[in-house]
């Protein structure tokens, strides 16, 4: 009877040590996310759906109808351009790193419509500069992929913080006006994505 007894509040001891694990655990995983560690969003690549990597929390980004911000950027060889300098130019403006699978995904798909289309719509990839180790390692990346469309950096994040591309991938539809023409893409896209997005623009 006794060894029963001491059997049965040994177990309960047990169980009462791994309900608290459990909870534990699960505590320091909601703590972690809280504190702002990036993860992932996980869906279809082949849809062009894809994923993006994003903080918690993050904030909308711009509206249909609103004017894109101006803001100054960086060619890859140093030279300081404004987006303003694409007014009459329909333009992709996407967000991305060297770091970031998803971008990884989709910048063999925005080569192959650069190729195709780069005389109706402007790409311009811009990088999350201040993510990366250096700004050699970015141009490098390019040049081995042998990437064409239009590269800028934003060393500062203004840009990022600008547009509140807080995802990435995530990519802006602009208008020849100036004025973002379709819902922002967050996650990687799809050759036939883009076409589509193309053919809703003026």
């Amino acid at each position: 009877m006794i060894k029963r007894v001491i059997a049965g509040g040994i177990m309960l001891i047990l169980f009462g040590f791994t309900i608290y694990s459990v909870l534990d655990a699960s505590s320091k995983k909601d703590q972690a996310s809280q504190n702002g560690e990036l993860k992932m969003i996980e869906a279809d690549y082949s849809k062009g759906e894809g994923a993006s990597i994003s903080p918690p929390d993050a904030p909308e980004g711009l509206r249909v109808g609103e004017k894109a911000p101006d803001v100054e950027l960086q060619t890859l060889e140093g030279e300081t351009v404004h987006l303003s300098d694409f007014e009459g130019e329909n333009v992709f403006l996407n967000f991305w790193a060297t770091w970031c699978p998803p971008c990884k995904v989709e910048m063999p798909e925005m080569q192959k419509f650069h190729e195709e289309y780069g005389d109706e719509v402007t790409i311009i990839a811009v990088n999350a500069t201040r993510t990366e180790s250096s700004k050699e390692k970015v141009k490098q990346f390019i040049e081995e992929e042998g990437y064409t469309f239009k590269v800028l950096l934003d060393p500062e994040m203004e840009a990022n913080s600008l547009f509140r591309a807080q995802a990435l991938p995530t990519t802006y539809f602009i208008g020849k006006d100036g004025t973002i023409q379709e819902a922002t893409k967050v996650g990687p896209m799809s050759y036939n994505f883009m076409k589509n997005m193309k053919n809703k623009m003026d």
